[in-house]
């Protein structure tokens, strides 16, 4: 990250700007930083003036004191104005839950886009999961077990043991932990696991809702969802597509989108 901005709370926040066109901020999900999505910046450079940042407690940005969502909403208010004043929003995973906040917040936002946004269908789908994993990542996080955190949101992930514990002898895994307390402000973005019907349809803007052919099904039942409770909603299948979506696949429709 190259260039830095302040958030409301004091807090700096890096990031880092390319292409031209529109502008559209990239909004990371769980266990990532900006440079995370740096390759799908690149690949809509062509079309967008990209830009991709680091949420706070990742990589170079702040982390302040006690997280809140709002706080989050105002690094994205106080990012929009350092590079121009109206931008447009994608987010992956539950920065997609962040974007569609921010979107029905009142932020100067032109257009939003999400990708697998893992809401459930309802409540009973993996409730007990969800509290379970709660209160296990609180405890794990609040004794500085970084490497039991990770393991347990891999989990939820649905990764098998033999994966994670592969993980856990990469070179990636120090930087897994250092992120492991960003694992707690996904959770809370994430609130209950349902989507917020009422938010989403107080959103002005056009909304895009992707999701990837070969994810499993409730994927396509919550971007679907999200399609419907937006008024200016709409719902593209990338065939073969996972979670892990390749920019090259994935690039071209967010350029039409902003663009349109």
């Amino acid at each position: 990250m190259d260039k830095k901005t302040t958030s409301r709370d004091g807090i700096s926040l890096a990031y880092h700007v390319t292409g031209q066109g529109p502008t559209v901020i990239l909004v990371s999900g769980a266990m990532s930083t900006g440079g995370t999505l740096l390759p799908l910046a690149q690949r809509l450079a062509d079309h967008c003036t990209a830009v991709v940042y680091d949420r706070r407690g990742r990589g170079e940005s702040g982390a302040g004191g006690p997280y809140a969502v709002d706080r989050e909403i105002e690094d994205l208010a106080a990012l929009t104005g350092a590079v121009g004043g109206e931008a447009a929003l994608f987010g992956v995973s539950s920065g997609g839950a962040l974007v569609l906040r921010a979107a029905a917040g009142g932020l100067p936002v032109s257009r939003a886009a999400v990708y697998e946004v893992p809401y459930a269908d309802h409540l009973a789908d993996g409730a007990a999961r969800e509290a379970a994993y709660k209160e296990r990542l609180g405890a794990a996080l609040a004794e500085g077990r970084r490497g039991d955190a990770v393991e347990l949101f891999l989990r939820l992930t649905g990764l098998g043991e033999e994966v994670i514990q592969g993980a856990r002898q990469s070179p990636m895994w120090p930087g897994m932990e250092a992120l492991a307390p960003s694992l707690a402000h996904d959770d809370a973005v994430m609130g209950d696991g349902l989507l917020p019907a009422d938010r989403v349809a107080a959103i002005p803007v056009p909304v895009l809702a992707v999701a990837g052919g070969a994810s499993p099904e409730w994927m396509h039942r919550a971007g679907q969802a999200i399609a419907r409770a937006a008024p200016r909603g709409t719902y593209r299948v990338l065939p073969g597509q996972t979670h892990m979506v390749e920019p090259d696949v994935l690039g071209p429709v967010l350029a039409e989108f902003f663009t349109g």
